[in-house]
């Protein structure tokens, strides 16, 4: 594994889901609950649900609407809110996420969680799993009007967060999304390659990739 210059590195900014937190509860609602809720509500088949539903996904991957719970309650007639309510019970926290992110905080290290994820829904996961207790600053990038796929959005928090791209470390999931931090010019990225805890790992390509933020512990400084 590739180290990663610590001491050169002033700006940790974070992805949440599949990043520090498990993406099994994201996948397990997106892909078998609202399914499930479709089924019993238009009484179709349940894969029939399935696929109507990633085709659904498909049209708006990656830009705002596909992360926005408002859009989706809009688009299926279904209480989103309520809806993640039901198995909430499902988010936890990665377990190697809060020694990590304890670890940044000691060495001084500017701590952010930037989030595609909707106001709603970070708010719930924060209610379940006290992660901003960790963290200096949580953004959804709902208030800026774009994704982290887009180069304007890159452009947005770094002119609130006052930044030094080149002393920041950014860390995802999403080879499509560290991609677009490194065009940037975000100094250095680090991808996660076991985002949900029920699935095998993937490959992800350019980055320093992990699957245990443990590891690293030793050398923040």
């Amino acid at each position: 594994m590739a180290l990663l210059p610590w001491h050169n590195i002033e700006t940790v900014l974070l992805d949440m889901d599949g990043t520090l937190l498990d993406l099994h509860f994201d996948n397990q609602f997106w892909l078998e609950h609202i399914p499930q809720k479709l089924a019993e509500k238009e009484g179709k088949n349940i894969e029939l649900c399935r696929q109507e539903m990633r085709e659904s996904y498909a049209k708006v991957e990656g830009q705002i609407e596909w992360y926005c719970l408002d859009y989706w309650t809009e688009q299926l007639g279904l209480d989103i809110v309520e809806a993640k309510q039901e198995i909430a019970h499902l988010i936890s926290l990665r377990p190697d996420t809060i020694p990590f992110l304890d670890a940044l905080k000691a060495k001084n290290k500017k701590v952010v969680l930037v989030t595609n994820a909707h106001p709603g829904s970070l708010s719930l996961k924060v209610e379940k799993t006290q992660l901003d207790t960790h963290i200096d600053e949580l953004i959804s990038t709902h208030q800026f009007g774009v994704t982290k796929e887009s180069q304007l959005l890159w452009e947005r928090l770094q002119a609130h967060l006052q930044f030094d791209p080149a002393k920041t470390l950014f860390v995802d999931d999403s080879q499509a999304i560290l991609d677009a931090a490194k065009t940037y010019g975000i100094g250095y990225t680090l991808g996660i390659t076991n985002p949900d805890s029920k699935k095998p790992e993937n490959k992800l390509h350019g980055h320093i990739t992990t699957n245990d933020y443990l590891s690293f512990l030793d050398d923040i400084c």
